[in-house]
């Protein structure tokens, strides 16, 4: 099925997220407490304040701070993979993100792609797209769509083949397909660090970069392809 999606009809992408704000104490008293009760369950013996750091994976308590995407674009035989990247104050993330799917990636043909996107990056961007008062775009928006209406792909589901219990990181499925891996920098649980303390954005988008073309290559590899090399990757 996925061999016969035509690839220059997907848009592929990654998010980087951290808290809402650097600290805990920073909220006001009223979000302190819904955090509270919010991550009761996952925190256990740890502080609220503690486990603040983690709330940037919330939509409710954290925001985005980077969104990279890829394409790709073919000359006869020849292909490139093109990435781009979203970051800045993340109402302007969000509504550039948006001009793009309505510019280029609107029509019925088009469809996301992400690693873990089901779960986590499509409803993360519908989510705090809301929050911001920015109207979803029409590849958002799932109220009242059946299952196979929904324009979305997902690297990890298509990994599952129908085993919803497993889950399977970007970072294990890289180096069980023979790809190279994209973490070899900072991974997740310091991009709040990242953020906040060493205020390099720079540092974040790379990294983001990286998984958005790790998702491609596995996206390759699914579909018998051979995965791309560096000259095929175009940054733009």
């Amino acid at each position: 099925m996925i061999n016969k999606l035509n690839l220059e009809d997907i848009l592929f992408l990654d998010i980087e997220t951290v808290p809402e704000t650097n600290h805990f104490s920073d909220l006001d008293k009223t979000k302190q407490e819904l955090w509270e009760l919010k991550s009761k369950y996952q925190r256990a013996d740890i502080s609220a304040e503690d486990f603040y750091e983690r709330a940037g994976i919330w939509a409710e308590f954290g925001k985005i701070v980077c969104i990279s995407v890829g394409y790709f674009k073919f000359q006869g035989d020849i292909r490139t993979f093109r990435v781009t990247s979203f970051y800045g104050e993340e109402v302007k993330i969000l509504n550039d993100f948006k001009n793009l799917i309505l510019s280029h990636f609107s029509q019925t043909k088009h469809l996301l792609c992400a690693h873990n996107g089901k779960e986590f990056d499509f409803p993360y961007i519908a989510r705090r797209m809301i929050i911001q008062n920015i109207e979803l775009p029409y590849k958002l928006n799932l109220f009242g769509k059946k299952p196979w209406e929904v324009p979305h792909l997902d690297t990890m589901d298509l990994w599952k083949f129908g085993d919803y219990k497993n889950y399977t990181s970007l970072k294990l499925l890289t180096n069980v397909l023979g790809i190279p891996s994209p973490k070899d920098d900072i991974d997740g649980s310091e991009v709040c660090r990242v953020y906040y303390e060493d205020n390099n954005i720079d540092r974040i988008v790379i990294y983001c970069e990286k998984d958005t073309i790790a998702v491609a290559q596995i996206f390759l590899r699914l579909r018998g392809d051979s995965i791309l090399d560096d000259s095929e990757i175009t940054h733009i």
